[in-house]
């Protein structure tokens, strides 16, 4: 608008209104993020007792977001407030998939006495159902605000677009990279538990 009006250089403009408020608001928002991030990793740190694992379910999240920008662009829609908090239920929703697979993967592990790949493995095909089984849940939930219509619909749409792109994402990437992170975090820290322990040399019979 001001390119149009050929206003100087010299004049400087800003945002008012709501505009100036949506600016505000997106200022602040990747410190809470930023805020969640980190008290997730605290919660889960505590809970399974170690620093590692929860890295590998917060991993689970970019691909998240990375759907949610994706669907976004796809339907044509803005990065709104609605659609931040689409990104927000996100983080909720998605990182309960690699708590499911890497909570039943540590129980194997330590008390099950089965290796890593073992663990992960079963965890994958255990926990399989359950995953698919939430997921849909949420995302068939979220399809009447993407495909809804009449009044005030376009203020709800672009939350369900985020919801619904980020779980499809996430569903088709997180059961292929989690066991992937787990077992290189697995590698990376825990070498020992990977390392199978060399066969007992037998003693040698001597005579005299």
């Amino acid at each position: 608008a001001k390119a149009d009006i050929g206003m100087p250089a010299a004049i400087s403009g800003n945002f008012q209104g709501a505009a100036q408020a949506f600016q505000s608001s997106l200022a602040s928002q990747p410190w809470l993020i930023l805020a969640a991030l980190v008290a997730v990793y605290i919660i889960l740190g505590v809970l399974y007792e170690s620093f590692v694992h929860p890295l590998t379910i917060i991993s689970t999240l970019p691909s998240a977001g990375l759907g949610a920008v994706i669907m976004l662009w796809i339907c044509g829609q803005d990065f709104s407030i609605m659609a931040l908090i689409g990104l927000v239920l996100l983080i909720g929703i998605v990182k309960k998939n690699g708590i499911l697979m890497i909570d039943f993967a540590l129980e194997a592990q330590r008390n099950g006495g089965l290796s890593p790949e073992e663990a992960i493995f079963k965890a994958c095909i255990t926990r399989f159902r359950p995953i698919i089984m939430t997921t849909l849940a949420a995302l068939l939930g979220a399809l009447p605000l993407m495909l809804g219509y009449g009044t005030g619909a376009e203020l709800r749409q672009p939350l369900g677009i985020a919801v619904v792109g980020g779980l499809l994402v996430s569903q088709a990437l997180t059961l292929f990279t989690t066991p992937v992170i787990y077992l290189w975090l697995e590698r990376l820290f825990h070498r020992h538990t990977l390392s199978p322990a060399p066969p007992p040399v037998p003693a040698l019979a001597t005579t005299d």
